[in-house]
């Protein structure tokens, strides 16, 4: 959600931080390479020919603890995004994403808004599915 505000870099940066999270387990299945793809068109034609790197999860997570905080925001956002598109829990990419919202200095109040905010996206386009298939 609203990736396509992100520099350049940014996305990229997003992107190999992405990867990390739907990877943190060690498998690739198709529900992650499908999420994975979701936020790669999102964020326009300028990234699609993105490469991965092969910075540390650390590197990455650094990289972003710079960026003014809306940029933070938005990126730990759409993460939480990811990490709820399968149906599985997973203590790995919650652990990441714990690790993440301290880094990025997100309190409480902001991960719970910003949680909100994943609800209301995914209540919206359920809703939007239903009313076309009406």
């Amino acid at each position: 959600m609203l990736l396509s505000l992100l520099q350049k870099e940014d996305k990229c940066y997003f992107l190999d931080l992405l990867r990390q999270l739907l990877l943190v387990d060690g498998e690739s299945g198709d529900i992650e390479k499908q999420i994975f793809k979701k936020f790669k068109f999102e964020m326009g034609e300028d990234i699609l020919k993105h490469r991965s790197n092969s910075l540390k999860t650390s590197q990455l997570i650094q990289y972003f603890e710079e960026k003014p905080q809306s940029v933070k925001n938005l990126v730990f956002m759409n993460l939480v995004s990811a990490s709820l598109r399968d149906e599985w829990y997973n203590v790995e990419q919650h652990s990441l994403l714990e690790e993440i919202q301290n880094a990025f200095k997100i309190s409480d109040k902001k991960k719970v808004e910003l949680v909100k905010l994943v609800y209301a996206e995914r209540d919206l386009r359920e809703k939007a599915k239903r009313t076309i298939n009406e």
